[in-house]
């Protein structure tokens, strides 16, 4: 969260997978309720109905505006960013971003639906939030990410930020983005455990859990019998394999360009697959593109007032 005259700044990763603040990461799961349920944790009320915030999974859905769950979503990473500064009361500007190519055609629509109420009240984990909403800001995804150090980059560079969701991927020439070569595929991370599934109910004819899946994903192995990692490790590798495929045949070519890899799907990049650590760069930090929203954002608005 950044400070800009009397506003607060507040970028978040709407992801499909996690909702990220510069500062915060849960998990992208919303279940409403019209009774307070037993476990009020995590919970949310707004409007009339309770909310546990990180139950279940969001389903995948190209455009973010179609039910509710994204601004429910927003007011608790607003209050989690609050709640560092013992705030419950601020003016808001939202920095938040789209997939590449949806950017232009969703921005507005989506600037629309975070700022629906220019002031809402809410309670989350019993504690009351009144906020205004000053304006909304989007940005597109990926580039985010590497918006504070792109001034840096030299030569021919490809951005691949594969979070749960979709795949985005950006070419640049010195830093500079080239707008006829950004790419936004569904090819997220969640792919790849549908495949892991699919790939070990058929070979086992068992179900295995989601929970063991992403351990796997995130770590390499997990304490389970080895028939099992190998299925599982076997399949994430062909995902991964799956991704440099796509990027060559976007261009990429392992020789000539830096890749930078951004999103959630770093660490199946690093556990699954060999790469030249001279011509492949891992942006580890998960909170990397809320952090570059609120970066562009600053930058926006004083260029703003400078004119």
């Amino acid at each position: 969260m950044k400070q800009f005259k009397e506003k607060l700044i507040v970028g978040i990763d709407h992801g499909y997978g996690n909702i990220k603040t510069a500062n915060h990461c849960f998990k992208t799961g919303v279940m409403g309720f019209d009774a307070e349920p037993l476990f009020t944790k995590d919970m949310l009320e707004y409007d009339g109905r309770y909310y546990l915030i990180g139950e279940g999974h969001k389903e995948f859905l190209p455009d973010k505006i179609k039910d509710e769950d994204y601004y429910l979503l927003t007011l608790v990473a607003i209050a989690e960013e609050l709640k560092d500064k013992e705030l419950t009361e601020a003016d808001v500007i939202i920095a938040a971003g789209l997939p590449l190519t949806w950017t232009s055609g969703q921005k507005a629509e989506f600037a629309a639906y975070l700022s629906k109420n220019e002031e809402v009240s809410y309670t989350y984990q019993h504690t009351d939030y009144h906020v205004r909403i000053s304006g909304v800001k989007i940005y597109p995804q990926g580039y985010a990410a590497v918006a504070e150090f792109v001034s840096t980059m030299k030569g021919l560079s490809v951005v691949a930020d594969i979070g749960n969701g979709t795949m985005n991927t950006l070419f640049l020439t010195n830093g500079r983005p080239m707008s006829s070569k950004m790419y936004t595929e569904k090819f997220g991370t969640y792919q790849c455990t549908l495949a892991i599934r699919e790939e070990f109910m058929q070979k086992t004819r068992r179900e295995i859990n989601d929970v063991i899946i992403d351990e796997v994903l995130q770590n390499g192995t997990a304490d389970i019998p080895a028939s099992d990692l190998k299925i599982i490790k076997t399949t994430a590798a062909e995902y991964v394999k799956d991704i440099f495929r796509r990027l060559r045949e976007h261009g990429y070519d392992e020789g000539t360009m830096t890749l930078y890899i951004t999103g959630g799907g770093g660490c199946l990049v690093k556990n699954f697959y060999k790469c030249n650590p001279d011509r492949v760069k891992f942006v580890d930090d998960i909170c990397a593109a809320a952090k570059g929203y609120e970066y562009m954002a600053e930058l926006q608005l004083k260029a703003d007032e400078r004119q």
